[in-house]
């Protein structure tokens, strides 16, 4: 792997780093005007929508077209579309309208920033080398989204809304500028497959080269997407709204998550040697997934050591559930299964977002919170039972066997 190949994981953490400044901030100007659970809700909704169902098929333009130029392509418009929120503001537009304006343009960028930046990785870092890479870049993606947080609320206590939104679109064109260092491939960019579409897409039911179903995996990879968006909708009402905090306090919580990720990319390769990448997925999913009863009962302190545990976790989870599905699919087909898992992600965001704020609104975030662990859980337990018993079925048959990709 070259030292340019290596520039993806910054220009990862900030393009993280941007789009969930962008929500998060946008989330804490809602809150702050006096807005409810469903309000911020309804704001995650529409981030929401474009991707799920945008996103399979950005999965097979990005298995079709240049990724690097696509994840470049991403970057740009997003610089001129954050932009606009601190233009408008300044402007005296309306400011709900223009919030839900712009995310929403946002995200129909980041449905296909996904797939583009999952397929390049597949595309330029050796089959040796991937595993460890994709420890650091899971992390870079989820300590951005964490540190969003911090930055954001501490920035917009202190500073207001333009300033923050203004640097925001500044770590968009930054983040361009390092996959343009990267460099054009110097062979042929993508698989003869992609090029001409000769095969059928695989089905998302059947198992890839690394002969397991990406059914499941594609579950419990759009699943990490679902605990990692509820849960930012419903952490500023309960520290804001509930507990009647700063925006400064919501950004230190979010950044003790960020150190948990930190800590899950330092012993992740220790973790998967001795238990294996199903068994951490699966394991990791469904422990932190309860840990989601807990946070909102004890006060800060409890909640800080709490984040700090599940994001240990879920760091270690999501590393491994990213390995496994990029390494069942091959290379021209990277894009797609991604796209897949992440419309999968987006759509169940949207289902138990709309759950999980219509119960806070009738009672509180506690009960908001069970709800997100509880649908966790049920889904973490369906792919693990599911990956469980394929690994049975084959490893009951005879190693001579040559096909499984029928198996489900």
């Amino acid at each position: 792997m070259t030292s340019r190949t290596r520039l993806l994981l910054p220009a990862a953490f900030i393009t993280s780093l941007g789009n969930n400044i962008q929500l998060l901030g946008a989330a804490l100007l809602l809150v702050r005007a006096q807005g409810s659970m469903l309000d911020v809700g309804w704001l995650f909704i529409a981030v929401a929508v474009p991707q799920a169902i945008l996103s399979p098929y950005f999965g097979r333009l990005a298995d079709r077209f240049d990724r690097r130029r696509l994840w470049v392509t991403c970057d740009v418009i997003s610089a001129v579309a954050a932009l606009a929120l601190p233009v408008g503001l300044a402007l005296g537009v309306s400011q709900q309208p223009l919030v839900y304006a712009t995310n929403f343009i946002l995200a129909i960028i980041a449905a296909q920033f996904t797939p583009a930046s999952a397929a390049l990785i597949r595309e330029r870092v050796p089959a040796a080398d991937l595993r460890p890479f994709n420890a650091h870049y899971e992390i870079a993606l989820q300590s951005g989204m964490l540190l969003s947080a911090s930055l954001g609320g501490v920035a917009l206590q202190y500073f207001g809304p333009q300033p923050l939104f203004t640097f925001n679109a500044l770590t968009f064109a930054l983040s361009a500028a390092l996959v343009l260092a990267v460099g054009a491939r110097h062979v042929n960019a993508l698989p003869e497959a992609t090029k001409h579409d000769s095969h059928p897409a695989a089905s998302p039911t059947t198992a890839g080269p690394g002969g397991l179903p990406l059914a499941p995996l594609a579950l419990l990879f759009g699943q990490g997407l679902v605990v990692v968006t509820v849960f930012n909708a419903l952490l500023p009402v309960l520290l804001i709204g509930e507990w009647h905090r700063g925006p400064a306090v919501l950004g230190v919580v979010d950044a003790v998550g960020g150190v948990g990720f930190l800590l899950a990319a330092a012993v992740y390769r220790r973790s998967a040697a001795r238990l294996g990448d199903l068994r951490l997925a699966t394991g990791g999913f469904l422990v932190c997934s309860g840990l989601l009863v807990f946070q909102p009962l004890f006060g800060v302190p409890a909640l800080m050591a709490l984040v700090l545990l599940g994001a240990f976790l879920f760091g270690q989870a999501r590393i491994a559930t990213r390995s496994l599905l990029m390494t069942s699919v091959d290379e021209s087909r990277v894009g797609h299964a991604f796209g897949i898992a992440n419309g999968y992600g987006l759509a169940a965001t949207i289902v138990v977002m709309l759950i999980a704020s219509l119960v806070t609104g009738h009672t509180d975030t506690r009960y908001g919170f069970a709800v997100l662990a509880l649908l966790s859980i049920l889904a973490a337990a369906f792919a693990a039972l599911r990956l469980s018993t394929f690994s049975k079925r084959t490893a009951s048959e005879e190693p001579a066997r040559p096909d499984v990709t029928a198996l489900i």
